[in-house]
């Protein structure tokens, strides 16, 4: 392969191929330095970025960054390919495409009608010449709305992942913060659980549990518990009340290999789910997370800059036609994204890929420890990805995972952002919150002492007085 040259005043810069140019063009980020793949200097990220802007979509079609033969996710997003929806962009450029979502004229609509005729590749591609004003415009344009037992993504509506996660798994500590993050509205989106003992036994327990509470309530929302998709798969099996199946998914095969997934076991899931007909006003049934760098962790990545890979897995997602995609920006650690600006900047890139490959986004707004990041650095990516209408967050007690040790965003954020934009929870949900006088007409939480006791009784045992 001839490769990419551009000549700069005396110097000429020389790219051996397609997945050279997309990773030098890639704002700077710690994972693709680790990888030996970045721009040395800002200048020739630069050149990257001038080359890029300057290839037709069409060389997304015809040179891969993962060659066809050797990867089952390059196979599934050129087979899969829309032609007829691509026509309408098919003569420009990756910067002419630019140009084009920015237009006023590109709305909602003609972004859904053109959103099956292109492939991550050219999503990730124009994003790396889009400024973060652009990310979050064009992300705002873009309309996507799934549902299950509410519907989500309605502009005007703000959902939330309710995280009650506990480091035994004790079913009197997850109940306590389910009632707590109910009564600041939270978990429309889904109350879903990470096990601390990941097992089918343990599933099937938490499944039940979930199931319990959100029928004896009558809570229009929906339940995961987030094992592996072979334990659902086997929970299923046995009768347990699944809502949605979930899988850690990445872009390229050898990723999902690494997490023991192909495409053909989360079809599998998917029908398995589909078949228990437990959603009411839909049926999505499908709950993905994805993360910058984890096709690095794998080694898998093949030469491929990590936002590259990580739009690929939105190329997996789609065609299982989720309720929920979930990028974990932060969760990995400074090794793939040092500091808080790049955080910031990578979940505006995974949520401007995700909504306009028409998939559901949401974001966990989220650092480690060890990261060179803030609260504060969270709070200006969580108003950044609310103004882009991300459609979802986590709310987990205090913003801290106390099983999984990381920080994230609490029931408080999801209140700043509802207040901040003027945005409602899901439509069936926010009705029931009012129905429970939890909200009040206004959306203002109520949190009486009266409520309070009503949760408490609703814990296992009732005890009152927990």
């Amino acid at each position: 392969m001839a490769g990419y040259r551009y000549q700069l005043g005396q110097r000429t810069y020389r790219f051996k191929d397609l997945a050279g140019v997309m990773a030098k063009a890639s704002p700077l980020r710690s994972g693709d330095q680790l990888a030996g793949v970045a721009a040395t200097t800002a200048e020739e990220r630069v050149v990257a970025q001038m080359v890029l802007a300057d290839l037709p979509l069409t060389t997304f079609l015809n040179e891969t960054v993962i060659p066809y033969e050797q990867d089952d996710i390059t196979r599934l997003i050129l087979d899969t390919h829309d032609r007829d929806a691509f026509e309408p962009v098919a003569g420009l450029t990756v910067g002419e495409l630019r140009n084009w979502l920015l237009l006023e004229s590109t709305d909602a609509v003609v972004l859904q009608d053109v959103s099956p005729g292109l492939t991550p590749e050219m999503v990730a591609a124009v994003s790396k010449i889009m400024r973060n004003q652009d990310l979050i415009l064009v992300a705002r344009k873009c309309e996507v709305i799934t549902a299950f037992r509410n519907t989500i993504g309605i502009p005007g509506h703000f959902s939330t992942r309710l995280q009650p996660n506990h480091p035994t798994d004790d079913l009197n500590g997850i109940a306590a913060s389910i009632f707590d993050g109910l009564m600041y509205g939270s978990g429309d989106a889904v109350i879903g659980i990470n096990p601390a003992t990941d097992n089918v036994a343990q599933t099937i327990n938490l499944l039940h549990m979930l199931d319990e509470l959100i029928a004896s309530y009558n809570i229009p929302t929906q339940s995961c518990v987030l094992t592996h998709v072979t334990n659902t798969i086997e929970a299923i099996e046995r009768g347990a009340p699944v809502d949605l199946v979930f899988q850690s998914i990445g872009g390229t095969q050898k990723t999902n290999e690494s997490f023991g997934v192909s495409l053909a076991m989360l079809q599998e899931a998917r029908e398995a789910a589909l078949s228990l007909k437990r959603g009411t006003v839909g049926h999505n049934v499908m709950y993905f997370e994805t993360g910058q760098g984890s096709a690095l962790s794998a080694n898998g990545h093949h030469g491929v800059d990590q936002q590259t890979c990580e739009a690929r897995a939105y190329g997996l997602a789609r065609v299982l036609d989720p309720l929920l995609v979930n990028t974990v920006v932060g969760f990995i650690g400074p090794e793939y994204l040092f500091d808080g600006k790049q955080i910031i900047r990578a979940g505006l890139e995974d949520h401007f890929c995700g909504k306009l490959l028409g998939l559901p986004m949401g974001c966990d707004v989220c650092y480690t420890n060890h990261a060179e990041a803030d609260q504060n650095d969270m709070d200006n990516l969580l108003t950044l990805l609310a103004s882009a209408h991300c459609q979802f967050i986590m709310g987990i007690p205090g913003a801290d995972d106390i099983m999984l040790n990381y920080q994230t965003t609490s029931f408080h954020d999801a209140l700043y952002v509802r207040q901040l934009f003027g945005a409602k929870p899901a439509p069936e949900f926010d009705a029931w919150l009012e129905e429970q006088k939890i909200f009040t007409r206004s959306g203002n939480s109520l949190l009486t002492d009266e409520l309070s006791q009503r949760f408490a009784a609703m814990l296992p045992g009732g005890n009152a007085n927990v």
